[in-house]
């Protein structure tokens, strides 16, 4: 999608002046005549461009400061920086107008890596990698930096199953039956999350936001970290929205990432099949809450793509129906929805 007349009016104002400094602060001599082009875009309405200029080259954010604040993502890449994690420096940023430059750390991420076909040993190094990263932010954690990630916002995100995947895409809305089944899930769910650990939630640590790099990978879109429970981000790494991994690959990702987060002293569970059965709670959590976002992306924003993923997500949850008979009224209610893998 083109940006909008205004915005990139804005940014070919902006960005001459930033260039020339950035430049000068990183010891690259003169802006020659480099070329702007789109890098990617999000499921929010910030959209990335690649400066590219020789052998040189600067990532710009273009985050519409009336849809999207910045402020968060300075300070929370500052918040991982700390913690010793890899995430992308920040050149300048101009908060009121929305633009940022950013350190370019190259054009592929985890999931464009896997997508095109690399070696099992590359997958396990990658998913080691992403493993000991999370580890490391875990243990920066500490209560009153973050705002929580507490009941209301767990229910919120909740609630986005119902309100738009339910009534908008399904054009339906529950029965009675159905809505007992939801309640009952709800409270299944959320006092399970409530009762984990807190520390510091990335919130979309998955593999298309993770680049592959030599050593650990650069961390990106974490702006909307949280401090929330402890099984949320590395659920995240291990079921990924746009491709799936075997359960069994999964599982023993699960239980090498307990085994490490205990003996970096995280507050684990001690036994792996408690934490497992957190872990899959937490899934169906954020199964729940994507349905709704991607069916909210589709008919609110006008990206129908995401919808051509929901059926992972329903697979992911047919999965955990399978593997806990707590969560027989999720079952009944993908039925009733008539939702298979």
């Amino acid at each position: 999608m083109e940006m909008m007349d205004s915005r990139k009016a804005q940014l070919h104002a902006w960005l001459p002046s930033q260039l020339a400094q950035t430049y000068a602060t990183l010891g690259w001599g003169e802006v020659g005549s480099g070329e702007l082009s789109a890098a990617s875009a999000d499921a929010s309405f910030r959209r990335y461009f690649r400066w590219v200029d020789g052998s040189r080259s600067i990532i710009v954010m273009d985050a519409p400061p009336e849809q999207e604040d910045s402020a968060p993502f300075v300070r929370i890449a500052a918040l991982l920086a700390e913690a010793g994690v890899r995430t992308p420096q920040i050149y300048s940023a101009d908060l009121q107008k929305g633009f940022l430059l950013l350190e370019d750390m190259g054009a592929s991420t985890y999931l464009q890596s896997i997508q095109q076909g690399i070696d099992d040993a590359t997958i396990e190094q990658l998913y080691a990698t992403a493993i000991t990263t999370l580890v490391r932010w875990q243990q920066a954690s500490r209560p009153g930096v973050l705002a929580d990630y507490d009941e209301t916002i767990l229910r919120r995100e909740l609630q986005l199953f119902p309100d738009w995947y339910v009534s908008r895409h399904l054009q339906r809305q529950f029965s009675s039956a159905e809505e007992q089944d939801w309640q009952a899930l709800c409270s299944l769910v959320l006092d399970s999350n409530l009762a984990e650990p807190q520390v510091f939630v990335h919130r979309d640590y998955m593999p298309r936001n993770l680049m592959t790099a030599d050593g650990e990978p650069g961390v990106l879109d974490f702006q909307d970290a949280l401090y929330g429970p402890l099984s949320y981000d590395v659920t995240s790494l291990l079921a990924d929205a746009f491709f799936t991994l075997p359960l069994s690959q999964r599982e023993a990702w699960l239980e090498r990432y307990w085994q490490q987060a205990r003996e970096a002293g995280l507050p684990m569970p001690a036994d792996f099949q408690t934490f497992r059965a957190q872990s899959r709670l937490m899934g169906v959590q954020r199964h729940l809450k994507v349905l709704g976002i991607f069916a909210r992306i589709n008919y609110r924003d006008g990206k129908a793509h995401y919808l051509s993923d929901t059926p992972r997500f329903v697979g992911y949850l047919r999965e955990a129906c399978a593997q806990d008979h707590r969560l027989a009224p999720l079952e009944r209610l993908l039925d009733s929805l008539g939702l298979h893998a």
